[in-house]
């Protein structure tokens, strides 16, 4: 099953735009991942919140098919240490679904419509880490999760 992350605007830092390249080439050694960075909104500063979350969405949902499992980053989704994340990746990979989509949202969140095309969410933690930072930290986890499932040294517990 291929990986695809859907990301909402630019990584606006060079370090860590750089880590998560070094992270997502990881991954690749154990599974496809494609990264999808949506363009950051235009004259957003006098937009509403809510305005901006849909107009977002309306992107993401674009980037999504119908046989999708889609997985939203979300503080009020299903939180869970890194050795479960591996085993709830290893069972949502026998899925018949072709492609699991992570979508991290921007600055304000998901859309109404995002959610609701939601199969899964997933919180990273119940602490509130700015969007740019979230891919880093699902990305480093990611990887975790796939040395634990090729039980290679990386993780200690």
């Amino acid at each position: 099953m291929k990986i695809i992350l859907i990301q909402a605007g630019k990584t606006a830092d060079k370090n860590v735009s750089e880590i998560a390249e070094l992270y997502s080439a990881r991954i690749a050694k154990y599974n496809s991942i494609e990264i999808i960075t949506l363009p950051n909104l235009r004259n957003t500063k006098n937009m509403p919140e809510d305005e901006q979350k849909i107009k977002e969405g309306k992107l993401m949902l674009r980037a999504i098919n119908d046989d999708d499992f889609v997985v939203v980053m979300d503080e009020r989704g299903q939180e869970m240490r890194t050795v479960e994340l591996a085993g709830w990746l290893k069972k949502t990979f026998m899925l018949p679904a072709k492609r699991l989509i992570f979508v991290i949202g921007g600055a304000w969140g998901f859309s109404g419509e995002v959610y609701t095309r939601a199969d899964y969410r997933i919180s990273l933690s119940k602490l509130t880490f700015p969007h740019q930072l979230v891919r880093l930290i699902f990305l480093e986890q990611l990887y975790r999760a796939f040395t634990i499932l090729k039980g290679e040294p990386y993780h200690h517990e």
